[in-house]
Protein backbone atom coordinates (compact mmCIF):
# COMPACT_ATOMS: atom_id res chain seq x y z
CA UNK A 1 0.00 0.00 0.00
CA UNK A 2 1.24 3.12 -0.54
CA UNK A 3 1.60 6.00 2.39
CA UNK A 4 -1.91 7.33 1.79
CA UNK A 5 -3.50 4.01 1.35
CA UNK A 6 -1.99 3.40 4.77
CA UNK A 7 -3.42 6.44 6.33
CA UNK A 8 -6.81 5.37 5.00
CA UNK A 9 -6.53 1.84 6.42
CA UNK A 10 -5.52 3.56 9.99
CA UNK A 11 -8.51 4.26 12.62
CA UNK A 12 -8.89 4.58 16.05
CA UNK A 13 -9.73 1.39 17.37
CA UNK A 14 -12.16 0.75 19.47
CA UNK A 15 -11.73 -3.05 19.68
CA UNK A 16 -8.00 -4.95 20.13
CA UNK A 17 -7.32 -8.66 19.48
CA UNK A 18 -6.17 -9.14 23.18
CA UNK A 19 -4.33 -12.38 21.93
CA UNK A 20 -2.18 -10.90 19.23
CA UNK A 21 1.22 -8.88 20.72
CA UNK A 22 3.51 -6.75 18.79
CA UNK A 23 6.73 -8.44 17.96
CA UNK A 24 9.73 -6.80 19.61
CA UNK A 25 10.77 -5.62 15.98
CA UNK A 26 7.78 -3.35 15.81
CA UNK A 27 7.78 -2.45 19.46
CA UNK A 28 11.46 -1.19 18.81
CA UNK A 29 10.50 0.43 15.89
CA UNK A 30 7.81 2.37 17.77
CA UNK A 31 10.25 3.59 20.18
CA UNK A 32 12.89 4.68 18.02
CA UNK A 33 10.13 6.97 16.27
CA UNK A 34 9.35 8.34 19.57
CA UNK A 35 12.86 9.11 20.01
CA UNK A 36 13.09 10.99 16.23
CA UNK A 37 10.50 12.90 17.40
CA UNK A 38 10.75 16.44 15.61
CA UNK A 39 10.84 18.42 18.91
CA UNK A 40 11.11 22.25 19.43
CA UNK A 41 14.37 23.31 19.40
CA UNK A 42 15.29 19.98 19.91
CA UNK A 43 14.62 19.33 23.43
CA UNK A 44 13.63 15.84 24.17
CA UNK A 45 11.61 17.21 27.32
CA UNK A 46 9.35 14.29 26.67
CA UNK A 47 9.37 10.91 28.01
CA UNK A 48 7.41 7.46 26.66
CA UNK A 49 6.16 4.98 28.95
CA UNK A 50 6.16 1.31 27.70
CA UNK A 51 2.84 -0.65 29.85
CA UNK A 52 3.17 -4.05 28.76
CA UNK A 53 2.01 -5.77 32.31
CA UNK A 54 -1.37 -6.71 31.83
CA UNK A 55 -2.60 -6.86 35.64
CA UNK A 56 -1.40 -2.94 35.85
CA UNK A 57 -3.37 -2.19 33.16
CA UNK A 58 -6.47 -3.71 34.22
CA UNK A 59 -6.44 -1.03 37.01
CA UNK A 60 -6.38 1.77 34.55
CA UNK A 61 -9.05 0.88 32.71
CA UNK A 62 -11.20 2.64 35.55
CA UNK A 63 -9.27 5.06 35.00
CA UNK A 64 -9.74 5.62 31.29
CA UNK A 65 -13.47 5.33 32.05
CA UNK A 66 -14.16 2.07 31.09
CA UNK A 67 -12.23 2.03 27.82
CA UNK A 68 -10.89 -1.62 27.08
CA UNK A 69 -8.25 -0.46 24.93
CA UNK A 70 -6.03 0.11 27.67
CA UNK A 71 -5.71 -3.85 28.80
CA UNK A 72 -7.14 -5.33 25.46
CA UNK A 73 -4.12 -3.83 23.28
CA UNK A 74 -0.62 -5.65 22.92
CA UNK A 75 0.98 -2.45 24.75
CA UNK A 76 -0.24 0.68 26.19
CA UNK A 77 1.98 3.73 25.59
CA UNK A 78 2.23 6.64 27.94
CA UNK A 79 3.04 10.15 26.83
CA UNK A 80 4.83 12.44 29.55
CA UNK A 81 6.07 15.68 29.93
CA UNK A 82 8.60 16.42 32.28
CA UNK A 83 7.41 17.84 35.72
CA UNK A 84 10.26 20.37 35.69
CA UNK A 85 11.93 22.08 32.42
CA UNK A 86 14.79 24.31 33.27
CA UNK A 87 18.57 25.24 32.21
CA UNK A 88 20.12 21.54 33.15
CA UNK A 89 17.89 20.47 30.10
CA UNK A 90 19.50 22.86 27.93
CA UNK A 91 22.71 21.76 29.26
CA UNK A 92 22.14 17.77 28.91
CA UNK A 93 20.69 18.93 25.24
CA UNK A 94 24.21 20.92 24.25
CA UNK A 95 26.63 18.10 25.87
CA UNK A 96 24.85 15.34 23.71
CA UNK A 97 25.45 17.65 20.55
CA UNK A 98 29.22 17.95 21.25
CA UNK A 99 29.46 14.44 22.06
CA UNK A 100 27.68 13.50 18.40
CA UNK A 101 28.48 16.39 16.45
CA UNK A 102 31.87 17.33 17.99
CA UNK A 103 31.05 21.03 17.66
CA UNK A 104 33.08 23.26 19.31
CA UNK A 105 32.34 25.09 22.77
CA UNK A 106 32.99 28.23 20.84
CA UNK A 107 30.14 27.84 18.19
CA UNK A 108 27.69 25.94 20.71
CA UNK A 109 28.22 28.38 23.70
CA UNK A 110 26.08 31.74 22.51
CA UNK A 111 22.78 29.32 21.24
CA UNK A 112 23.10 27.03 24.72
CA UNK A 113 22.81 31.04 26.92
CA UNK A 114 20.17 32.10 24.96
CA UNK A 115 17.99 28.99 24.74
CA UNK A 116 18.50 28.38 28.77
CA UNK A 117 17.62 32.33 29.05
CA UNK A 118 14.43 31.61 27.25
CA UNK A 119 13.86 28.64 29.39
CA UNK A 120 14.24 29.86 32.40
CA UNK A 121 12.60 33.13 32.00
CA UNK A 122 8.98 31.08 31.01
CA UNK A 123 6.42 31.03 33.17
CA UNK A 124 5.60 27.70 34.21
CA UNK A 125 1.69 27.25 32.76
CA UNK A 126 3.41 28.73 29.41
CA UNK A 127 6.22 25.86 29.73
CA UNK A 128 3.14 23.27 30.57
CA UNK A 129 1.40 24.58 27.23
CA UNK A 130 4.32 24.20 25.36
CA UNK A 131 5.37 20.71 26.64
CA UNK A 132 1.93 19.39 26.29
CA UNK A 133 2.47 20.58 22.47
CA UNK A 134 5.73 18.60 22.08
CA UNK A 135 3.66 15.49 23.14
CA UNK A 136 0.78 16.09 20.74
CA UNK A 137 3.50 16.45 18.41
CA UNK A 138 4.69 12.90 19.14
CA UNK A 139 1.71 11.12 19.13
CA UNK A 140 0.91 12.37 15.28
CA UNK A 141 4.55 10.86 14.98
CA UNK A 142 3.41 7.46 16.73
CA UNK A 143 0.20 7.30 14.85
CA UNK A 144 1.88 7.61 10.94
CA UNK A 145 4.83 4.98 12.07
CA UNK A 146 1.91 2.46 12.88
CA UNK A 147 -0.17 3.20 10.06
CA UNK A 148 2.85 2.69 7.56
CA UNK A 149 4.10 -0.20 9.88
CA UNK A 150 0.35 -2.17 9.68
CA UNK A 151 -0.28 -1.74 13.52
CA UNK A 152 -3.31 -0.26 14.90
CA UNK A 153 -3.96 2.10 17.18
CA UNK A 154 -6.17 4.69 19.35
CA UNK A 155 -4.86 8.06 20.55
CA UNK A 156 -6.73 8.67 24.05
CA UNK A 157 -7.12 11.64 25.89
CA UNK A 158 -9.90 10.02 27.66
CA UNK A 159 -8.30 9.34 31.16
CA UNK A 160 -7.62 11.00 34.47
CA UNK A 161 -3.91 11.96 34.44
CA UNK A 162 -3.48 12.41 38.02
CA UNK A 163 -4.71 8.89 38.76
CA UNK A 164 -3.12 7.37 36.31
CA UNK A 165 0.31 8.89 37.49
CA UNK A 166 -0.44 7.16 41.14
CA UNK A 167 -0.74 3.94 39.73
CA UNK A 168 1.68 4.05 37.70
CA UNK A 169 3.87 6.42 40.33
CA UNK A 170 5.30 8.31 37.81
CA UNK A 171 5.85 11.57 40.48
CA UNK A 172 8.58 9.21 40.92
CA UNK A 173 10.28 9.79 37.75
CA UNK A 174 9.51 13.43 37.85
CA UNK A 175 6.83 12.95 35.41
CA UNK A 176 3.18 13.49 33.98
CA UNK A 177 0.92 11.47 31.48
CA UNK A 178 -0.52 13.91 28.79
CA UNK A 179 -2.04 10.76 25.99
CA UNK A 180 -1.54 7.51 26.38
CA UNK A 181 -1.98 5.43 22.84
CA UNK A 182 -2.64 1.79 22.97
CA UNK A 183 -1.10 0.04 20.24
CA UNK A 184 -1.60 -3.30 18.88
CA UNK A 185 -3.75 -5.59 16.01
CA UNK A 186 -7.82 -5.03 15.44
CA UNK A 187 -10.19 -7.46 16.44
CA UNK A 188 -11.76 -8.84 13.76
CA UNK A 189 -15.31 -8.56 15.24
CA UNK A 190 -14.61 -4.40 15.47
CA UNK A 191 -17.53 -2.81 13.88
CA UNK A 192 -15.60 0.50 13.62
CA UNK A 193 -12.59 -1.11 11.33
CA UNK A 194 -14.80 -1.30 7.87
CA UNK A 195 -16.35 2.03 7.98
CA UNK A 196 -15.54 4.05 5.03
CA UNK A 197 -13.16 6.89 6.60
CA UNK A 198 -15.30 9.65 6.86
CA UNK A 199 -13.24 13.36 5.69
CA UNK A 200 -14.12 16.23 4.02
CA UNK A 201 -12.82 16.92 0.21
CA UNK A 202 -9.67 18.39 0.60
CA UNK A 203 -10.76 21.29 -1.67
CA UNK A 204 -12.57 22.53 1.62
CA UNK A 205 -9.85 21.56 3.98
CA UNK A 206 -6.54 23.01 2.70
CA UNK A 207 -6.10 26.37 0.66
CA UNK A 208 -3.44 26.77 -1.70
CA UNK A 209 -2.24 30.54 -1.89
Amino acid sequence: MSIIEKLKWRYATKKFDASRTLSKSQLNTLKEAFNLTALSYGLQILKLVVVENKVIREELVKVAYGQRQVVDASHLLVLCIQNGIDGDNVEDHFKTIKKIRETPDAILTPFKNELKLTIESMPADKKLAWATKQAYIALGNLMTVCAVEGIDSCPMEGFIPTELDKKLELEKHGLSSVLLLPVGFRAEDDMFSNLKKVRQPILKTVIEL
